[in-house]
């Protein structure tokens, strides 16, 4: 057996690196190095531009908001070279989010989201985040009744 890491192993370690370094820790100057120029996201969040300008904007918003933000990766597949990844976001929201003043409360969401690396950088996004149940932790919106 070889050594060599194979395409979706090495994929998925840029992934994880964003989510733990960049995401997790605000290290920007990876986030760049990480991203192509020509980065391209098909599901950018409201207010984002869908380029690498606007990845790096919502990931500062986050952290604004929530300076200890961080996620759990539950687990991550390859095909060839898309990871899909699924995660926990877990933070503290110190900051304004949506509109939304800080509330000090703990949050977490759930995200699933795809990412094609291609030469060791990321190149596109497709993602879907609980962004409801965040809302409805931090009181925006009314609680299910179930």
């Amino acid at each position: 057996m070889s050594n060599k890491m194979t395409e979706g192993e090495a994929a998925k370690a840029v992934v994880r690196r964003n989510t733990e370094e960049v995401q997790g820790r605000g290290n920007y100057e990876l986030f760049d190095e990480l991203f192509a120029d020509a980065f391209l996201d098909h599901t950018p969040q409201p207010n984002c531009t869908p380029d690498k300008a606007g990845a790096l904007g919502l990931y500062k918003t986050l952290r604004a908001a929530f300076p200890d933000f961080h996620a759990d990766i539950h687990w991550q597949r390859a095909d060839g070279d898309v990871v899909t990844t699924f995660k926990t976001y877990h933070g503290t929201h110190e900051g304004t989010v949506f509109g939304i003043a800080p509330t000090g409360r703990k949050i977490h969401f759930e995200t699933v989201d795809a990412m094609r690396v291609q030469d060791g950088k990321i190149t596109e996004h497709w993602g879907v985040a609980n962004l409801f149940s965040l809302l409805q932790q931090l009181g925006a919106w009314p609680p299910s009744h179930a």
